[in-house]
């Protein structure tokens, strides 16, 4: 097989793997996937130049169509997360504020 395809299949390993734990919760996880994803396309971008056959062609655009629709899973489960996460964060903030302006005088 390929180098490219497989590199592409591995990758898309990756990006399931990925969608899997932003389902679940798992952020941590999700956290290490997405390192391990960073490096796998860093590496892949020298062997990635090379001319392809037709065949080797479309498997790759499979892939990276397999690639895009877990990317979105994922930013449909983590960006709902990221905002409550914002939301509490400016909360706190706001608390934090009202605490050093208002609380020593009470």
């Amino acid at each position: 097989m390929n180098a490219v395809v497989e590199n592409y299949r591995h990758l898309s390993l990756i990006t399931s793997q990925m969608r899997e734990a932003a389902v679940h919760g798992e952020w941590d996880q999700l956290v290490e996937l997405e390192q391990q994803c960073s490096l796998h396309v860093e590496s892949m971008k020298q062997l990635d130049q090379q001319p392809l056959d037709e065949e080797t062609r479309k498997l790759k655009v499979e892939l990276i169509h397999r690639i895009l629709a877990d990317d979105a899973a994922i930013r449909e489960q983590t960006l709902p997360w990221m905002a409550r996460l914002q939301h509490m964060m400016q909360s706190s903030r706001s608390e934090q504020r009202l605490m050093q302006t208002y609380g020593r005088n009470a």
